[in-house]
């Protein structure tokens, strides 16, 4: 017996030592706290910690709230209230609370540089110029030592993955670089291989197209760059070229070549048939001399001359509307890329920010004086630019300024521990812009207990390869809905359609009292009748509807979405409890997107389109030609920075009762960020 006794008093000695207290002694406090405060504080801590985790936000600020009754002032009780304000969508509370803690010395540069992210993301004006440049984080030679690993790039295409492809002109193949610049993988394309591949650009449906400078052809290749067809030929006809360079594709899949030969644009089909050309000198349009970069945005397609130095405006029809630049404005300009409704363009060792609503052009970044040769800049999905250097024989990653400076912006947004040891966590990653950061391997992660490094983590999950989501439906319940029930129903088929069984759907009923209708899967939601109970009335209720709705989506599928069925504007009453800020912060910080979609005729109204930019979502309408497929193939091929990694901790968790620290550290290329958090192992 005296044996067991002192084992355990050995036990609780060892763990005495290691483990951290929740509440370390702090000496600002005036009036100390008695042990039987922190007894309580400790509890309603640990409480408000698992309460986080299981998504229930506003539980978990009450717990904190009472536990800051018991212990006034405690740093780490006032980050994570900050954190249940900040996923509860109060950015401007969480703020509060992060600097309280930041004040008491708590953090260091880790919560300084969240609360400089949070206070960016909330300025008008988030952004100054000089962090609209751009500059160098890293490069990948033609060359690792004496070995040549391609020679002459040209082009290069990003891919929603995270991954890029790039064009090798000189040794005449295909390749394919991850995230971190490493080669996965190289194609050379037909049976007989490429013939100086020139441009390359992924199409709407995934597959990639090239275009071949001395092979007069385009070729089709699969997203994993198995070949498929080649299309074109040499000459001066219709579907015909000399010399192809750069490459575009419109909305409906139709293909707009330069063809550099014969200073033209050669247009064909999705499937590849020839349909027409354009560029000849008519009416206000003199005529190409030298097409070089192209693109569509927006209905609209824009080609760049390199010899004039000039951007030139067609419809797709390819009537001439406009010069966009006009003659002599950008010598030397190659590649034109759409990005965020603007265009980019190379031209020499610059690149430049064409806003084609005025017109104008701003520096984006320069290789320096040494003689260069951009020959296109690409942005990608993670928010880099993509340079080829043709001349130096270099592929340039570039960032923004204050990313290399700020860093990524790292939240660890769930841990699993109810099978502890073993331990599961979820890390969101983005940059300072809130972009998502996809495309990472378990190499950019690094996981530590107590700042100790972990030995056994891997990857287990990246939700950007997820093809499932979950979504809420909410549909309004004003007068208005009781005339076009036939209407209400004709829309929740086409969306239950849409999912084609990919997830389950939430059904909210904005009423006066909003609420849950039920949790269907696609089939049952397409098939059972009077699925709308909730009476309309006056007084719906937008605001609580939605908080409803993300409340259902916060242990869902990492790919969701809310999706509102409206007929009326909404008015001041339906914001009365949540302002919209604090409803588009709501689910933009639990990586839920809003999609308004219209059941009358007429423009969005401004409320609904603001949510939806916020948000990354889109406003839709029941009346549109491809009807509401294309919005759930949205959702579900959004880029996800959601990664979950599972590693086995060697933290003694005092039953249950110790605060065990975790820290995730990400690191990708020259950029870096990292997120501290803990957790409690079940109780013994």
């Amino acid at each position: 017996m005296k044996v067991g006794i002192r084992f355990r008093i050995i036990v609780f000695a060892i763990l005495a030592l290691f483990v951290l207290p929740i509440f370390p002694q702090d000496k600002n406090f005036t009036d100390k706290p008695s042990s039987s405060d922190k007894r309580v504080a400790s509890e309603e801590f640990r409480r408000g910690v698992q309460a986080y985790y299981r998504g229930t936000f506003n539980e978990a600020i009450l717990l904190f709230e009472k536990a800051l009754s018991y212990l006034p002032s405690e740093p780490l009780i006032l980050d994570w209230l900050g954190k249940a304000y900040y996923s509860s969508g109060v950015e401007g509370a969480a703020m509060t609370q992060w600097e309280l803690a930041e004040a008491a010395g708590y953090g260091g540069m880790l919560l300084k540089n969240k609360i400089e992210i949070l206070k960016e993301s909330r300025s008008l004006t988030p952004y100054a110029s000089d962090n609209m440049k751009y500059v160098e984080n890293s490069s990948f030679s033609s060359k690792n030592g004496s070995i040549e690993l391609f020679r002459q790039p040209l082009s290069v295409a990003a891919v929603s993955d995270g991954s890029f492809w790039m064009t090798a002109y000189g040794s005449n193949e295909l390749l394919h670089f991850n995230v971190n610049g490493i080669i996965l993988d190289r194609t050379r394309g037909p049976i007989q291989g490429f013939d100086r591949p020139f441009d390359v650009i992924a199409l709407s449906d995934g597959n990639l197209l090239v275009s071949e400078f001395a092979a007069d052809r385009l070729s089709l290749l699969d997203k994993n760059g198995s070949f498929i067809k080649s299309f074109g030929t040499r000459g001066r006809g219709n579907g015909e070229f000399i010399g192809p360079q750069f490459l575009a594709s419109d909305d409906y899949g139709n293909i707009y070549v330069c063809d550099f030969g014969n200073a033209r644009i050669v247009v064909f089909s999705s499937a590849g048939e020839p349909l027409f050309t354009f560029g000849k000198k008519s009416g206000l349009f003199g005529g190409f001399t030298a097409p070089s970069g192209i693109a569509v945005v927006d209905g609209l397609v824009y080609v760049a001359d390199s010899v004039k130095g000039a951007v030139y405006t067609f419809d797709t029809a390819g009537n001439f509307v406009q010069s966009l630049l006009p003659d002599g404005t950008l010598k030397q300009i190659e590649s034109l890329r759409e990005w965020n409704g603007n265009l980019v363009a190379s031209a020499g060792n610059k690149v430049y920010l064409i806003d084609i609503a005025f017109s104008t052009i701003s520096e984006l970044t320069s290789l320096g004086n040494v003689p260069t040769n951009i020959t296109a800049a690409v942005p990608d999905v993670n928010g880099s630019l993509l340079l080829i250097d043709h001349k130096n024989q270099k592929v340039e990653i570039t960032s923004r300024i204050n990313e290399l400076a700020g860093g990524l912006f790292v939240l660890i947004k769930k841990i699993y521990s109810d099978k502890f040891p073993d331990v599961l966590i979820e890390v969101s990653v983005q940059n300072r812009d809130g972009k998502q950061i996809v495309g990472l391997t378990q190499d950019n992660f690094i996981i530590t207990e107590g700042n100790r490094p972990v030995a056994d983590y891997s990857l287990t999950g990246s939700s950007y390869l997820n093809k499932t989501c979950d979504i809420a439906v909410i549909v309004e319940r004003s007068p208005n809905s009781l005339k076009e029930k036939a209407l209400i129903e004709a829309a929740l088929k086409e969306i239950a359609e849409a999912m084609q069984g990919r997830g389950r759907i939430s059904l909210i009923s904005a009423s006066s009292i909003p609420s849950l209708e039920g949790k269907f899967s696609p089939a049952d939601l397409m098939t059972l009748p009077n699925r709308i109970k909730a009476p309309a009335s006056t007084d719906w209720k937008f605001d609580l509807a939605l908080r409803l709705a993300v409340g259902e989506l916060i242990n869902a599928e990492q790919k969701r979405a809310v999706l509102f069925l409206n007929f009326s504007d909404p008015n001041s009453d339906n914001f009365k409890q949540y302002n919209l800020n604090d409803l588009a912060s709501y689910m933009k910080n639990n990586n839920i997107h809003f999609y308004p979609i219209s059941l009358k005729k007429g423009a969005p109204a401004s409320e609904m389109s603001y949510l939806a930019k916020k948000t990354g979502g889109k406003a839709a309408y029941i009346y549109a030609e491809k009807g509401l497929k294309p919005l759930i193939d949205d959702i579900i091929e959004q880029p996800l920075g959601m990664y979950q990694l599972k590693y086995t901790s060697t933290m003694p968790t005092d039953f249950g009762r110790a605060f065990l620290p975790v820290e995730v550290e990400v690191q990708l290329l020259k950029r870096s960020g990292r997120d501290e958090i803990g957790y409690f192992a079940p109780l013994e």
